[in-house]
């Protein structure tokens, strides 16, 4: 596969290219090194494509994880805990595991534990591969990135999304660069909150 397009939010490119200029060029080499046609496994059974050989995102997922782990990057979990009360919430975010479960049941609430989970992470770089539902970019912006960047376990995140040439030769409903960048960009210069590249990939 190639890059395409990339949109750099908040400096995101040149703040990696100044701190984190390998890790850079192994994103673009596991991207290049993914065979698309050697993905392209699934028989549509939807009315509007049946009987066509499309591009599997299973498939290209393994690609990408088989990829990225061969140079030493990792899945990473953000573990916190929660309740029902904001103004708790807002004041133990920042405090470790232990203590906000502390702090939440000497207020007399019930602590929920929950997380977040990224693709792959490497010198708080964190890289999440995106051939899912569209709903799943917005929660890797909005949610994922920042959660990892508030905590300060990244400096950036970077999203890798199909271009919609790729899209078109999937099942219906998957994610495409020229639609999320829009996204991204009606939201203001400052929105998320945390230096991102957005990459858009076809064959």
């Amino acid at each position: 596969m190639e890059v395409v397009e990339y949109y750099s939010h908040l400096n995101g490119v040149e703040f990696l290219a100044y701190h984190y200029p390998g890790l850079w060029d192994e994103v673009l080499r596991v991207i290049a090194g993914v065979d698309a046609e050697a993905c392209r496994t699934k028989v549509s059974k939807e009315r509007r494509s049946r009987g066509r050989l499309l591009y599997s995102p299973v498939e290209m997922n393994k690609a990408f994880k088989n990829g990225f782990e061969e140079l030493g990057w990792k899945q990473r979990r953000n573990r916190f805990w929660v309740t029902e009360d904001a103004d708790l919430l807002r004041g133990i975010y920042g405090l470790s595991e232990s203590e906000q479960r502390s702090r939440i049941q000497e207020a007399g609430y019930r602590p929920i534990q929950s997380y977040n989970q990224t693709d792959f992470v490497k010198n708080r770089v964190a890289v999440e591969v995106q051939f899912g539902k569209y709903a799943f970019v917005a929660h890797d912006l909005f949610v994922k990135h920042l959660s990892f960047y508030v905590a300060d376990i990244i400096d950036l995140g970077i999203e890798i999304l199909p271009m919609k040439v790729l899209e078109e030769e999937m099942s219906s409903g998957v994610p495409y660069y020229e639609r999320d960048l829009l996204n991204v960009i009606r939201q203001g210069r400052g929105v998320p909150a945390v230096p991102l590249v957005m990459v858009g990939v076809a064959p």
